[in-house]
């Protein structure tokens, strides 16, 4: 149960989600795997905040080095942990956990689930624009783990 509540008892969203603010709307990412000569990460990630303002859903369409991905996401605060995590819901048979930590300007999450073991290091610029950079932590596959470079802009909200 949340230890945040308003004037009637009711719960309301952590504070800490509003760090989260900054990313509703659509955003158009291109990137590369490391390695390629050009561009081979492309499409789009839409934010939504969900009724309440307890969650935020993040829709993505992307074609990853020629593997179409169509996943959607549920961010939230999590009281046990005092974290901000999500879910990943894709083609894998278990939604996979990932881990936020927003600080400012400063962007990092992290999915340790399985053969998944990789962080995310990013960064928001001035107008409306991020950069960042997925690499496998140490000792994972990097097979599975794909090193790239994204960035990203918002082109609606």
């Amino acid at each position: 149960m949340s230890d945040n509540t308003d004037a009637q008892g009711m719960p309301t969203p952590n504070p800490a989600l509003k760090a989260l603010k900054r990313f509703i709307g659509k955003w158009e990412i291109t990137g590369r795997t490391d390695g390629a000569d050009e561009d081979n990460i492309k499409g789009t990630t839409t934010f939504t905040e969900l009724p309440g303002g307890f969650f935020v859903m993040q829709h993505i369409k992307m074609n990853f080095a020629g593997m179409p991905i169509d996943a959607t996401e549920l961010i939230g605060y999590d009281e046990e942990k005092k974290a901000i995590t999500s879910s990943v819901y894709t083609t894998a048979p278990t939604p996979l956990p990932y881990s936020w930590k927003l600080d400012g300007d400063d962007v990092e999450i992290e999915v340790v689930y399985g053969p998944f073991n990789a962080s995310f290091k990013g960064k928001f610029l001035p107008g409306g624009k991020y950069t960042g950079s997925w690499r496998p932590n140490p000792g994972a596959d990097p097979n599975v783990n794909v090193p790239y470079d994204i960035t990203g802009h918002k082109i609606d909200g």
